[in-house]
């Protein structure tokens, strides 16, 4: 019998590819003559990197990078198992995590480390690339990641702006002159998993800058800032992307990268199923053991879970999710293809508790739904 195993990390707690593990030490407790598939899922955000490159066969890189204030950080990036994909996560480089708390002002964090990963994986040679763009600290429309590459970003008197996303307030031209030549022979794919445009209500900085440590004022200020980078970067580019859905992600760099590269956006856990093959995979299994920390309403809308149930059910496979917590909404994904929820915590615990514990407590979560199982597959 084979089981596949495709779970999201559980965010703050325990890798993807760490759940995957205990989910298969859970299901060789019931089932030990079972072939365990163990596949980590992502969907742009945190582990992209580690599951596709473990789930490919894939080799982990370092680069030296900017941090999102400027700092020197060695940050991790990867090949896929076929030698000629790179992935990386722009939070390796400009993630929200890597400022401290008080720090935090997106008018002034930088997306430039993600640039310069982006002409790593070229030096390396490598023309398709996958970029992962959850979790960021910067509001800047990628211009960061732009300059990184060449762009140049210019006031009205010619001289340089500043980093971050502030100083496009101060926008005149932008010369695409120096834009790196080998970004034509690149194949770019976005993983991202929200719709939002650069602007507006539902722009970058009205949504994301708030979590990122903009007040109520930086917000109009931020918004003010990419609309005026936006109708610069339209003018140098001729491309017209400030009102595409994912333009606003990632505080703008989904704009950036379709402005200055040949970047197309696709749902994250789409790109990521794509690469490790998954419906190859999932063909002829008995069942799929998928999971994530928490299981709400926004997961109906596209996460790990619901994308691993679409693959699944296109081959009549039942899918069982294993989360950490179940919010509300958590039913939604009923309608998605997965066909129950479970969740890790059986008895009273506290949510520090629940993490501390998380592959004990997800180990024991497999056993007990392949228990239930069995009595249906060996009754």
């Amino acid at each position: 019998m084979r089981i596949v195993v495709a779970p999201d990390s559980f965010k703050g707690s325990v890798s993807a590819l760490g759940v995957a593990a205990a989910m298969e030490r859970g299901v060789l407790k019931i089932f030990p003559k079972a072939l365990v598939r163990k596949i980590p899922i992502a969907d742009g955000g945190e582990g992209t990197v580690e599951a596709l490159v473990s789930a490919t066969g894939g080799q982990m890189k370092e680069a030296p990078v900017s941090g999102p204030l400027g700092e020197a950080r060695l940050a991790r990036w990867g090949v896929l198992g076929d030698g000629t994909t790179a992935v990386i996560e722009m939070a390796e480089a400009s993630g929200l995590t890597l400022v401290a708390a008080g720090q935090r002002d997106p008018r002034i964090t930088c997306t430039y480390g993600t640039g310069e990963l982006i002409r790593a994986a070229l030096d390396a040679g490598l023309r398709r690339i996958i970029v992962g763009i959850g979790g960021s600290a910067t509001n800047d429309g990628g211009s960061g990641m732009a300059r990184a590459l060449g762009v140049r970003f210019l006031a009205a008197d010619g001289t340089e702006l500043p980093p971050g996303g502030g100083a496009l307030a101060g926008l005149s031209h932008i010369d695409i002159s120096g834009l790196d030549p080998r970004l034509k022979e690149a194949e770019i794919t976005v993983a991202c998993d929200v719709d939002n445009p650069l602007c507006g209500a539902r722009g970058a900085s009205a949504v994301f800058g708030p979590q990122k440590g903009a007040t109520p004022e930086m917000v109009q200020q931020l918004d003010a800032a990419l609309s005026r980078f936006a109708g610069c970067a339209r003018a140098a580019t001729e491309r017209d992307v400030a009102d595409m859905a994912g333009a606003g992600a990632a505080g703008g760099l989904g704009a950036g990268l379709m402005f200055f590269t040949p970047a197309v956006l696709k749902p994250g856990v789409d790109i990521v199923l794509d690469a490790v093959n998954f419906a190859e995979i999932v063909k002829g299994a008995a069942f799929v053991i998928t999971g994530e920390g928490q299981t709400d309403y926004q997961t109906a809308f596209g996460k790990a879970p619901v994308g691993v149930a679409r693959v699944a059910r296109q081959f009549s496979v039942p899918v069982f999710c294993i989360s950490g917590g179940l919010g509300e909404g958590a039913d939604d994904v009923l309608a998605h293809g997965i066909n129950a929820t479970l969740s890790i915590c059986q008895r009273p615990l506290s949510l520090a508790q629940c993490m501390q514990d998380a592959e004990s407590l997800i180990e024991e979560a497999a056993a007990r739904l392949c228990r239930i199982l069995k009595v249906r597959i060996e009754p």
